[in-house]
């Protein structure tokens, strides 16, 4: 997700469920919720029903039902919209126009899931997912979708929440220069950038550990449940921390560490987490256990380094909550650094065992170099940069600022940034902890006048009182880096009824084959 370092608190916590609900994209459909999903789309489709069920009332179909759908969309979370006379169907593994036959699994009173049982009419746009155990992980979601395909739709994604959430009018031209042939005030959204080679780009691994017949498994977790599936590689993941995985698994059944339980709370290891460097090298290991005392410990760390020489650092983090959050309050260094070292351009940054660091290092270049670009810096100008996690974007924009301020809630991604900061001898940056809408204010009182605002907000978008800080100190350019469209949109619709209109916004693939897109906009203040 986006850098936010939210750190120990928010960013490294586990979504082992996937949610539902989410945005349309695709024919130019859109919604917030399923209620409201496909609702310009085609009506109608046959239908046969194998078995009478109970239905709500004035629905169409009903469970165990068959039904002929033309999928019109995808939603949010990658499944396929159809409709049957009129009744809207979320079907997993459907494309945009595609004929399915499906089997309805379940309704509610405006909409309902059904299970693919063919495909009547394939899109051209449907591939074969290279991963074994596609249909049953709930990592990615898009991986029967080409991926050119996939850009075009996140764009389109985009694009669907700032008409319908925003209220923005967007281009038709997908490019700066044709844009300035387009009507005033509208607003350009480019196409998805996105990866030359969109596989084993994560540099992180968090996986889940189990127990099966024979000892420990690990992997992810089933689409929509808490079911562990055992996998030795993930073609998403770079493949020295696969190698990682693979071997503190077998090490640990030949030791007979034991697997943590969620029903009874027993069981010792909880997660295996590693962190690989791209640039450097260098790789972490970290050890998530429901307890600090770990059984054959030397010779488990001993054997570890031994099969593994690239990793510098083990470490160990007690988490003894039953809760779906993965790291606990404690962690302490088993052997090795406390740190790996890594770089996005020529910014060091050093990462420690809960420290925030973004996953798909080539695309963190791509977005941020946008970010640095939207923000029009000369060597002269003063940036605040809110929510700025551990300052990857605070000393990316330093390198190019006159003076940069970056606060962030968290206090241990404080000690981090400052901690980078001093690392790259970067002194134009000053960190404060606390939460934007508080910080900010009173350094506007301190004679701070900024001539642009970053925001990298989590997935819930920014604090309201951090807009109205925005709108009251009025900078040039407020740059909004964000990782969900629907509260991007939602944002620059205060932005804009504040007076700053929306130039243009870059869509960037951080995640291939999954749903998830990130967007940085630019924003110039126009007055009211």
């Amino acid at each position: 997700m986006n850098d936010s370092a939210r750190a120990g608190s928010r960013a490294e916590q586990g979504r082992p469920r996937n949610e539902r609900g989410g945005t349309v994209a695709g024919g130019g459909q859109g919604r917030r919720a399923p209620e409201r999903a496909g609702m310009a789309a085609q009506r109608g489709a046959g239908r046969s029903r194998t078995a009478p069920a109970a239905a709500p009332a004035g629905v169409p179909v009903a469970k165990n039902d068959e039904v002929l759908l033309d999928i019109i969309g995808l939603t949010h979370e990658g499944e396929g919209v159809g409709r049957a006379d009129g009744y809207t169907l979320f079907v997993q593994g459907a494309l945009p126009g595609e004929k399915v036959r499906a089997k309805v699994l379940k309704t509610k009173k405006q909409y309902g899931y059904a299970k693919l049982l063919e495909l009547v009419e394939s899109s051209p746009h449907r591939i074969a997912p290279p991963c074994p155990i596609y249909d049953q992980c709930g990592g990615c979601q898009l991986q029967h979708m080409e991926y050119a395909a996939q850009l075009a739709w996140k764009r389109q994604l985009v694009v669907d929440n700032l008409e319908r959430i925003g209220k923005l009018q967007v281009a038709k031209a997908e490019s700066a220069a044709d844009e300035a042939n387009e009507a005033g005030g509208s607003v350009t959204v480019l196409p998805t950038l996105g990866m030359d080679e969109p596989w084993r780009y994560r540099n992180k691994a968090q996986v889940p550990i189990g127990a099966a017949e024979g000892g420990l498994v690990g992997g992810f977790y089933t689409r929509g449940s808490h079911r562990i599936v055992d996998m030795e590689t993930c073609l998403i993941q770079h493949e020295h921390n696969d190698a990682v995985v693979a071997t503190v698994k077998r090490l640990g059944r030949e030791l007979g560490i034991s697997a943590y339980q969620e029903e009874s709370g027993r069981g010792l290891l909880r997660h295996v987490v590693v962190k690989k460097a791209f640039r450097t090298g260098e790789m972490m290991l970290v050890l998530v256990t429901n307890g600090r005392d770990i059984p054959h410990a030397d010779a488990w760390i001993g054997s570890i380094r031994e099969a593994l020489p690239d990793v510098v650092s083990i470490c160990q983090n007690v988490n003894t909550k039953e809760t779906n959050v993965i790291f606990g309050p404690e962690t302490r260094v088993l052997w090795g650094r406390d740190v790996i070292y890594d770089y996005i351009g020529e910014v060091q940054f050093a990462i420690s065992p809960r420290s925030f660091y973004q996953v798909n290092p080539v695309q963190t270049e791509v977005l941020y170099n946008r970010t640095v670009a939207y923000a029009g810096l000369t060597g002269s100008e003063t940036v605040i940069d809110a929510y700025c996690g551990i300052g990857t974007i605070s000393l990316f924009l330093a390198q190019h600022a006159g003076q940069v301020y970056g606060v962030e809630i968290v206090p241990e991604a404080i000690e981090d940034a400052r901690a980078n900061a001093r690392l790259n001898e970067m002194k134009n940056v000053v960190f404060e902890v606390g939460a934007s809408e508080d910080v900010i204010p009173a350094w506007k009182e301190q004679g701070v006048d900024p001539d642009v605002i970053v925001v990298d907000p989590p997935r819930k978008g920014c604090d309201p009182r951090l807009l109205e800080t925005i709108l009251q100190m009025k900078p040039e350019r407020v740059v909004y880096v964000s990782c969900n469209p629907s509260t991007l949109a939602r944002d620059l619709r205060v932005l804009e009824d504040g007076g700053y209109r929306t130039v243009e916004v870059q869509p960037v693939d951080m995640f291939p084959w999954t749903v998830h897109v990130e967007a940085v906009c630019s924003l110039v203040y126009k007055g009211l």
